[in-house]
């Protein structure tokens, strides 16, 4: 058997078991609160003319930034391949620094609490 085969079997075999592990192994206790639709954070079955809390709209966007901040510093490894790889350095620096003091802003005005 060839490395290829063999590599192909394995994997074949660890996909299968853990299919079926991922199958059987989980207890499955439904009730009406597992259920029920969630939508955004609020009671789909109350009624839809409520105000809705901004609160929400600040962690998605917050959620965002900083999902969006693993897409800029992606490529940092691959930095000390550059002619001055201390560049490279102070851009990536400079972001965390700028998301940290924005963060520690939001944090000491209270954006992040969820409940008033």
């Amino acid at each position: 058997m060839n490395t290829l085969t063999a590599v192909a079997a394995m994997t074949a075999g660890l996909s299968v078991i853990l299919t079926l592990v991922a199958f059987w192994l989980p207890q499955m206790n439904p009730n009406a609160e597992k259920l029920s639709p969630y939508e955004c954070g609020f009671d789909p079955l109350g009624s839809a003319r409520l105000p809705f809390s901004l609160r929400f709209f600040l962690v998605a966007i917050l959620f965002l930034l900083f999902d969006l901040e693993i897409a800029l510093l992606l490529p940092l490894p691959w930095g000390d391949q550059l002619e001055a790889p201390s560049v490279t350095f102070g851009w990536a620096t400079a972001i965390l620094v700028m998301l940290t003091l924005g963060l520690a802003y939001e944090w000491a005005q209270g954006g992040l609490e969820w409940a008033e």
